[in-house]
C-alpha cells in the first residue's frame, strides 16, 4: 500500500479504472486511495460516469434539479440520528463550487455519513461566509464546467439542488448554517431595517440608540428612492409604514430597491449608494456582540479601530463599555433585534417578555423555505451558545426563548427528523453565555453541539479532563457533545500545535465511539504538522474570508497538505471502519476502562458489541494494559501504529487497538 503522497499520486494513475470499478459495483462506499486534491482534477465527465454506475437509473432522477430525492432519513420520526452521525464539515471556497463537494466525497467514506456544508449565501464585507449579504445564493460557488457538461444545469440554485439530490442519493445526509445575524449592510438589514436594532455615532460617539431608531433609518431608504428612482422602474408605496410592510412583499421591495437578483453588479451598485446615504447621516446598524456583558457599547478611539474604505469612508470599531474576558464586538455583522427595548433602550437592556414576533415568523419562514428547496436534513447553529439574560437560564422556555430552537421546532412540522447541531464549546459557566451552556442547550432542544475537543492537546489535562465530562454529558442529559477532529475555525495558524501529533487517535475515537457522534473539517486527512506557521493558503479558516491585505489575507487558491504519512494511517482507520461500524453503529458503548478526569491514566478501553477498542491518549509514552478480562484469548483485528498484527497488553504512544471476542 502507498504510504506518501508521491505513492498515493502514482497509485491512482496505475489503477485508476480498478479503485472505480470497485466504487461502482458497491465493492467499496468511496474511492479508497484517492487524494481530496486529485480527486478535485477529475473531469466534471469522468466523475459523472462514476454516479452513473454507482446509482443507474437514480442517477438520471438526481441530475434533475425539479426532482427531489428522498433523505436516507425520510422515514424517521424523530432527531437521535444526530446523536451518533459522523460528521465531514466542507467550506465550498475551498474547492471552488457545490459541484466539487461531490468530487471531493469520493474520498469520504460512508462510515463519515452526513455533510456540514458550511454556509451557501452571498458574503458581505471581507467576503466573510457568515457575514451573509442575502438570501440568495454565492454565485461564486457556481460550476462552468459542470453547466458545460450538463447545460440544463446553468444556475448555482440548480447546481446546489442536483448536489443534495446527489449526496441523498448516494445515502449521505446534508446539514446547512443557520446564522442569527447578517452583514451589518446587508440586503436583508436594508430592506427590513425594523428587523434590527441601529445607532447613530457622530465621530467617536454614539449620539443615539432609540429603540425605534429604525424609523430614520426607514424614511432615508424612501428619500433613497425619491432620488434614484425604483431599480425596476415599477411603483411603489411612499409611506413607510406600507412599504416595510407584509402588504409590499420583500421579494418586491428588494427588486425595487436593488433591482433584479441575477443583476449582481448593479445591485451592489445601488446599495453601495444607500449605505453612503446612511453613512452621511450617521446611522448604522448596531454590530453584533459575543459574551458576557453583550450590552452596552461605545466606539474604541484607538488609532487601529478606524477603517478607511475603499469610498473613503471612516469607520470606527467599537467596544463593550465594561466587557469581561471573552466579550467581543463584530463589527462587520449585526443581529437580528427579538426583543423590545426597556426604557427606550437608554441602558442597552432587552425585554425578553416581550418578543418582537413579527421577526421569529420572518425568520422561521426564512429557513424553512431554504430547507425545503435544497431538502437539508439539519441545521449547525451557528453561535448557539449566545444566552443574553443577565439572571441566567430560566426554568421553562416558551417558543421564544432561543432562535435556534424555533427554527428547529417550525422546520419540524414538516420535517420530523429535522435535527439541530449547535455550535457550541461547552464552556465554563458565564463564559460564551449568561448561566449553564449545557443547561442553554438543553433547554433550546440542541440535539448534539460541537464541544471543543479540537482546541486541545491530545493526551493533555484539558483533554482528558473535557473527553471524561462529555462523557457524562452524554450519559445524563439529553445533549450530546461530539468528539471534534477539526473544524475549519480552528484550521489556523494559530491553533497548529494541537495537530503536531495524536491525529490518528482522534479519527479512531471520533468512528469507533459509537454512541458519541464526531465532527471533522475538510483538509484534516492530508494536513501538514506545522511547527512554524505556514503560508495563510494553507489553512481553511482563512478561506471563510476573503480578504487580500492583512494578516488573514490569502492570495490564490487553498492549498492541501501533503501529508502522504497521516493518510495512509487514517486511510487504514477508514477501512476498517467500512468493515465493522455497519455491524455496531449507533450502539451503545460499555466502558471498560473509562476517561479519568483527573487524566492521571490516560488510556481507555470500551465494549461495543463482540469488539474491545483501545486508545492511548498519551503521546510520548507507552501503557500496558490492565482490567481487560481474558486478554490474550482476544483476537487482535487492527492497530493504528502497526501493520503487522501481535496480541499483547502494550500500546504504544498514541495508539488505537481493535480487539475481538471471536
Amino acid at each position: 500500500m502507498p504510504k506518501t503522497y508521491k505513492t498515493f499520486q502514482r497509485h491512482w494513475r496505475l489503477n485508476f479504472q480498478e479503485e472505480t470499478d470497485r466504487f461502482s459495483e458497491h465493492k467499496t462506499s468511496y474511492l479508497q486511495n484517492l487524494l481530496p486534491p486529485m480527486a478535485l482534477t477529475l473531469t466534471t465527465h469522468q466523475v459523472l460516469e462514476m454516479y452513473r454506475g454507482r446509482l443507474g437509473q437514480l442517477f438520471f432522477e438526481a441530475i434533475r434539479p425539479e426532482n427531489t430525492i428522498p433523505s436516507p432519513l425520510a422515514n424517521k420520526q424523530d432527531t437521535n440520528w444526530i446523536k451518533t452521525t459522523n460528521m465531514v464539515g466542507i467550506n465550498v471556497r475551498t474547492i471552488g463550487s457545490f459541484w466539487n463537494i461531490m468530487k471531493y466525497m469520493l474520498t469520504v467514506p460512508a462510515s463519515q455519513q452526513s455533510v456540514h456544508i458550511l454556509p451557501i449565501w452571498e458574503p458581505g464585507v471581507v467576503a466573510s461566509l457568515y457575514g451573509m449579504s442575502s438570501w440568495n445564493i454565492n454565485p461564486e460557488f457556481y460550476s462552468a464546467e459542470l453547466a458545460v457538461s450538463v447545460p440544463h444545469l446553468n444556475t448555482v440554485e440548480k447546481q446546489l439542488k442536483v448536489v443534495t439530490n446527489l449526496l441523498h442519493a448516494t445515502g449521505r445526509i446534508v446539514g446547512m448554517d443557520v446564522i442569527p445575524h447578517t452583514d451589518r449592510y446587508s440586503e436583508i438589514v436594508l430592506g427590513n431595517p425594523q428587523y434590527f436594532e441601529w445607532l447613530r455615532r457622530k465621530d467617536l460617539k454614539i449620539v443615539d440608540h432609540r429603540a425605534n431608531l429604525h424609523e430614520n433609518a426607514q424614511a432615508i431608504i424612501l428619500q433613497f428612492l425619491k432620488k434614484y428612482s425604483s431599480a425596476r422602474h415599477q411603483n411603489y408605496p411612499d409611506h413607510s409604514a406600507i412599504f416595510f410592510s407584509k402588504d409590499f412583499p420583500e421579494w418586491m421591495r428588494l427588486e425595487v430597491l436593488f433591482g433584479a437578483k441575477e443583476d449582481y453588479k448593479r445591485r451592489l451598485e445601488r446599495r453601495n449608494i444607500l449605505i453612503q446615504m446612511l453613512y452621511d447621516e450617521g446611522y448604522e446598524p448596531v454590530p453584533a456582540t459575543m459574551a458576557p456583558p453583550y450590552r452596552g457599547l461605545e466606539v474604541d478611539p484607538s488609532t487601529d479601530a478606524k477603517t478607511i474604505d475603499q469610498d473613503g469612508r471612516i469607520w470606527r470599531d467599537y467596544r463593550i463599555t465594561k466587557p469581561e474576558n471573552m466579550s467581543r464586538v463584530f463589527a462587520p455583522l449585526t443581529r437580528y433585534k427579538l426583543y423590545e427595548r426597556l426604557d427606550d433602550n437608554r441602558n442597552w437592556e432587552i425585554n425578553f417578555e416581550q418578543p418582537r414576533t413579527e421577526v421569529w415568523q420572518y425568520i422561521n419562514e426564512k429557513y424553512r423555505s431554504i430547507q425545503a428547496a435544497y431538502n437539508f436534513d439539519f441545521m449547525r447553529g451557528d453561535m448557539s451558545h449566545v444566552q443574553m439574560r443577565a439572571e441566567g437560564i430560566p426554568e421553562k422556555a416558551d417558543q421564544y426563548y432561543d432562535i435556534h430552537k424555533s427554527i428547529k421546532n417550525h422546520i419540524q412540522q414538516f420535517v420530523p427528523y429535522f435535527a439541530y447541531f449547535a455550535e457550541t464549546f461547552l464552556a465554563p459557566p458565564n463564559e460564551m453565555g449568561y448561566g449553564d451552556e449545557v443547561e442553554h442547550l438543553i433547554l433550546s432542544e440542541a440535539d448534539s453541539t460541537l464541544g471543543d475537543l479540537q482546541s486541545m492537546v491530545v493526551g493533555s489535562q484539558r483533554f482528558l479532563s473535557e473527553f471524561a465530562r462529555y462523557d457524562q454529558i452524554l450519559r445524563s442529559t439529553t445533549l450530546v457533545p461530539n468528539f471534534t477532529i477539526m473544524t475549519a475555525d480552528k484550521d489556523d495558524p494559530r491553533f497548529d500545535e494541537f495537530y503536531l501529533k495524536g491525529n490518528e487517535i482522534r479519527l479512531f475515537c471520533g468512528l469507533f465511539l459509537t454512541d458519541m457522534p464526531s465532527y471533522v473539517g475538510l483538509g484534516f486527512e492530508l494536513r501538514d504538522p506545522n511547527r512554524t506557521p505556514a503560508p495563510n493558503e494553507h489553512y481553511t479558516k482563512l478561506y471563510v474570508f476573503q480578504e487580500k491585505e492583512g494578516a488573514k489575507a490569502t492570495r490564490h487558491s487553498y492549498v492541501w497538505g501533503e501529508n502522504g504519512e497521516l493518510f495512509h494511517h487514517l486511510s487504514r482507520t477508514r477501512v476498517v471502519a467500512e468493515k465493522i461500524l455497519p455491524e455496531i453503529f449507533g450502539q451503545a458503548v460499555k466502558w471498560l476502562v473509562p476517561p479519568d478526569e483527573s487524566a492521571k491514566r490516560k488510556w481507555v478501553a470500551w465494549e461495543v458489541d463482540k469488539y474491545i477498542f483501545l486508545a492511548n491518549f498519551d503521546l510520548e509514552k507507552e501503557v500496558k494494559v490492565s482490567d481487560i478480562e481474558n486478554f490474550e484469548s482476544l483476537q487482535l483485528l487492527f492497530s493504528t501504529s502497526e501493520e503487522e498484527l501481535s496480541i499483547t497488553r502494550v500500546l504504544q504512544a498514541g495508539e488505537g487497538k481493535i480487539l475481538c471476542k471471536d
